[in-house]
């Protein structure tokens, strides 16, 4: 049987906390959704509300929240370069003092608190694949710090909290993820591919393509949150959460055009400034501790992320898309796309 417990979900009607919100609804749990709704979208979470364990709350985390919780997940921060990049002392803030105040909401109440930190404290690695142990290569005045130093910092602080204060603490570092949910402008690599090619619109593709990344179904890292945040206490982290399957941008850019039957071509464009030549998990830690992998092979996950942008971009609020004047169901949709005989086609092409 259960421990039904009372969760706090900071950031949770974001792409990652509103999956999150449903997983632990799932497991029996009642959910506190707190988000400023800077990148999370209430969409994201209105097949929630009314929901008899599920209360929804506007609040900005670089303000102090006085709640009375069991645990405490702490998500909330613009994830992407396009959003942390819009306000980037707003971002440092969401890291530092967002951290600060749920540290300090988990050391009065406390509770265990869970902190999603990111692959990117790793930087541009020269360690390939990155493991926990290694401490990172990182330009801390570069357009890009304010995202990778505030989650540097705020791992600091929850490591310091948990040696001055004995909270128990749970750090993840999140590498690439996709899904439904995906914000269509968070200027993601996956989002970008996919919704361009929907629209028929060139993909563009930074440097030469060459660069990789390792790709996570949402499901899967949802997974390894839940196991991170049950684990024994002594667990305390980092724990690497990510895909080890490599692929590089280029060889992205192409399944997505299979997938979606696609007639948009491929742009260079120079590669930003401190974006990373490499990016691979070694997830040896959680294999061990929390027997995690992920399950979801890419072109599975994508086929579910491009139905999901597919029927965003036609405003269609059912399952089925129109096809030829007949509706079909998704599933048979995605085994067709699957077997190449559909292109998912949206508005533009």
């Amino acid at each position: 049987m259960i421990d039904r417990k009372l969760i706090l979900v900071t950031g949770g009607a974001g792409f990652l906390g509103s999956h999150l919100c449903d997983r632990l609804l799932e497991d029996g749990h009642d959910v506190i959704c707190v988000d400023n709704f800077f990148t999370g979208r209430k969409q994201n979470v209105e097949h929630l509300i009314g929901h008899p364990r599920f209360e929804l709350m506007r609040h900005d985390v670089t303000l102090p929240l006085y709640l009375e919780v069991d645990e405490v997940y702490n998500l909330a921060c613009p994830a992407s370069p396009v959003h942390y990049g819009h306000d980037p002392i707003q971002t440092t803030k969401t890291s530092v003092l967002g951290a600060l105040n749920m540290l300090g909401l988990a050391k009065r109440l406390k509770c265990r608190i869970f902190q999603a930190s990111t692959s990117e404290v790793y930087g541009d690695p020269s360690q390939h694949p990155q493991p926990e142990g290694y401490w990172g290569n990182v330009n801390p005045i570069g357009p890009r710090a304010c995202y990778d130093e505030g989650k540097r910092c705020a791992e600091t602080l929850f490591f310091d909290y948990h040696r001055q204060h004995g909270i128990e603490v749970k750090v993840a570092r999140i590498f690439n993820t996709y899904g439904p949910r995906m914000a269509p402008d968070d200027g993601r690599v996956v989002s970008n591919f996919i919704v361009h090619a929907l629209k028929g619109q060139p993909i563009t593709i930074y440097g030469d393509g060459a660069q990789t990344r390792s790709f996570c179904y949402v499901d899967d890292l949802i997974e390894g949150f839940v196991r991170l945040m049950e684990s024994p206490a002594e667990l305390i982290g980092p724990v690497n959460l990510g895909n080890p399957g490599e692929f590089t941008i280029r060889e992205l850019a192409e399944l997505v055009l299979e997938l979606t039957g696609s007639k948009s071509k491929l742009a260079y464009l120079p590669l930003p400034q401190d974006d990373p030549r490499q990016r691979r998990p070694d997830i040896a830690l959680a294999k061990d501790r929390l027997g995690w992998q992920p399950g979801v092979a890419l072109r599975e996950g994508l086929l579910d992320t491009i139905l999901y942008f597919d029927r965003l971009l036609s405003s269609a609020a059912i399952a089925a898309t129109a096809v030829n004047g007949v509706r079909r169901p998704a599933k048979a949709r995605r085994v067709a796309a699957a077997n190449g005989a559909l292109p998912l086609a949206g508005p533009g092409e």
